[in-house]
């Protein structure tokens, strides 16, 4: 999210934007240059592409502007909880458990 955030800054080189959007693209998108099904290689692309451009994006941009990047992330990133939801969720799946067990049973 921070690349993301990188990107959309106006302080932010041009090439950095296009390579952060290039880069969250790609870890975004269901489709890799070596696709996952197949066995080791498929996620090798992954790791070893998307760390090198992480990386470049970083070594490219400006301290101030990772800084403002990472603050937004982290203000995104934390989720509202609810302690009334939980327990109407984990009621559900109880409910469901039951169901199948009785139909099963």
């Amino acid at each position: 999210m921070t690349v993301y955030f990188i990107a959309r800054d106006s302080r932010t080189p041009l090439l950095v934007k296009l390579l952060a959007l290039t880069i969250a693209a790609y870890a975004l998108s269901p489709i890799d240059l070596i696709p996952d099904f197949i066995p080791i290689i498929g996620y090798v692309d992954d790791l070893i592409l998307l760390p090198l451009g992480i990386l470049m994006v970083i070594k490219l941009t400006p301290p101030e502007v990772i800084d403002a990047g990472r603050t937004k992330a982290n203000e995104v990133s934390t989720k509202p909880t609810s302690k009334s939801a939980a327990v109407v969720i984990v009621a559900i799946w109880l409910l469901c458990a039951v169901g199948i067990g009785y139909f099963l049973g």
